[in-house]
């Protein structure tokens, strides 16, 4: 009866581990230099992407226009914790002259199967002010 408490304890460590290690998972960008309804995509600094991370899945999406689908794509990934300006196809940034929208990026971190191992997110408004 005393290894199922013990076992437990050590379930419960190793998914709090695991958790914190994919929570962890973060990336930033800036809209600097972007220009409007372009497709050059900006650069990206990651920070903590799982030792298993074998390429980036980018999705955007503009909170202020839901449907609209600006796509994304995978990229590899080496472990540097840069994607560079323009690694990316997707639809650029093209709010209504005068309205300012905000992106939300998805980015899933994934393994040498296709498996997604962690999700970040950032946002960014646009154009930037």
């Amino acid at each position: 009866m005393r290894q199922l408490p013990q076992a437990l304890g050590l379930a419960a460590v190793l998914l709090l581990a695991s958790m914190h290690e994919a929570s962890a998972f973060s990336a930033r960008f800036s809209w600097s230099g972007i220009k409007a309804c372009g497709r050059t995509s900006p650069a990206f600094t990651i920070d903590d992407a799982p030792k298993e991370t074998e390429s980036l899945r980018f999705m955007m999406n503009d909170k202020d226009a839901p449907n609209f689908r600006h796509g994304g794509s995978t990229i590899p990934y080496n472990g540097s914790g840069r994607v560079p300006e323009g690694a990316i196809d997707y639809i650029g940034p093209c709010p209504p002259a005068g309205a300012i929208h905000r992106y939300v990026w998805t980015i899933e971190a994934l393994d040498k199967r296709g498996k997604n191992v962690a999700r970040a997110a950032a946002e960014g408004r646009f154009p930037v002010r």
